[in-house]
């Protein structure tokens, strides 16, 4: 009993002693990042290292995914939440509104400094833009893909990853809004886009360019996006379990207008045009006259659609240089609050 009670004092000291130690030896607790995954192909695997393309041979989990970069390790500390594990294609509503919730709730702890998102590429632009209109935080979000799958050869996944958590790291990520990362790369989401269908510099942002690049001594930015989002986004899903149905139209020489009645006999409340009206005219008069909010965006990948002559007032909503997709999910977030085209007009303009 003797001998114990003499320990306590000894045990006591250790206690108190060994975070000063470590503080004088310079070792810091590491920053914590948030890592949501959702599936693609970094997380795909196919039956050899040279098949690049229809690799369907299982899916890679989370653990296997981080297993595979022990240098993460060295520089955060990764908490994992499996949101899906399937295509970006397959991705939806119910994936966006889970990651916007999510995301805003841990990223209110003090003790993350950031997230990343892992996501297959195809759609990967339209989460990203979703998450930039929804994410109620000024600390970093980046999302990150890879164009190779798990088991290829030379896959760019890996490096990917390390570099996103690098990112969501930077003191200099902070308040630039949703970012995409891959290739050395980083893009804003609101600019981004899927360029090439399998090239690794696939994403790009036609006209604007990136915002900086993740070279191998430090993450580098130089600019920063001008348009409303995140944190100062009016956008809130907090309460909503689904969105508004919002379809694309995609534009043509001779194009039928029994695309556009038949999305809204299936329920569309918004159309996106890709390309000018056309032949979908009369189609088009019908639609708003059950109430359906027409914008038009366009199919060509580069400048705006400016302002129509008759206005947002008789209906001519313009998306701006935003491509058809994105301006699909801006334009399901604008209709969760208004119908009203000057409004929707606005939300254009400053997202």
């Amino acid at each position: 009993m003797l001998q114990r009670l003499r320990l306590v004092p000894v045990l006591l000291a250790f206690t108190l002693l060994a975070p000063l130690a470590a503080f004088a030896s310079g070792a810091r607790p590491l920053p914590t990042i948030k890592m949501f995954t959702t599936g693609g192909t970094i997380q795909s695997k196919g039956a050899h290292r040279l098949k690049l393309s229809d690799y369907s041979d299982g899916r890679v989990t989370p653990d296997e995914l981080l297993a595979d970069v022990p240098e993460i390790g060295k520089i955060a500390k990764v908490e994992v939440v499996e949101i899906s594990n399937k295509g970006s294609g397959s991705v939806g509503a119910k994936e966006h509104l889970a990651l916007a919730k999510q995301l805003t709730a841990e990223l209110a702890r003090p003790d993350v400094a950031g997230a990343v998102v892992t996501h297959g590429t195809s759609a990967l632009e339209e989460t990203a833009f979703f998450l930039q209109l929804t994410v109620k935080s000024d600390k970093p979000v980046v999302v990150v893909g890879s164009m190779r799958p798990f088991t290829a050869i030379s896959r760019d996944g890996p490096l990917n990853l390390y570099n996103a958590v690098r990112t969501a790291l930077a003191p200099e990520a902070k308040g630039k809004g949703v970012l995409v990362v891959l290739n050395d790369t980083i893009h804003s989401a609101r600019f981004v886009t899927k360029n090439h269908t399998y090239h690794v510099e696939t994403f790009v942002a036609r006209e604007i360019g990136p915002l900086g690049y993740t070279d191998s001594d430090r993450v580098v930015f130089y600019r920063a996006p001008l348009t409303r989002h995140t944190a100062n986004s009016e956008f809130d899903v907090s309460k909503l379990d689904s969105l508004p149905q919002v379809d694309i139209v995609y534009g043509y020489q001779e194009a039928s207008p029994g695309s556009i009645d038949g999305l809204v006999k299936s329920g569309a409340q918004g159309l996106v045009l890709a390309s000018g009206a056309g032949t979908y005219r009369n189609a088009l008069e019908r639609a708003k006259a059950k109430g359906v909010v027409i914008v038009a965006s366009d199919r060509k990948g580069a400048g705006r659609v400016t302002h129509h002559k008759d206005g947002p007032d008789k209906g001519a909503i313009t998306a701006g240089d935003l491509n058809p997709q994105k301006a699909r999910i801006l334009l399901r977030l604008a209709l969760t609050k208004t119908h009203d085209p000057l409004e929707i007009q606005r939300m254009f303009d400053e997202y």
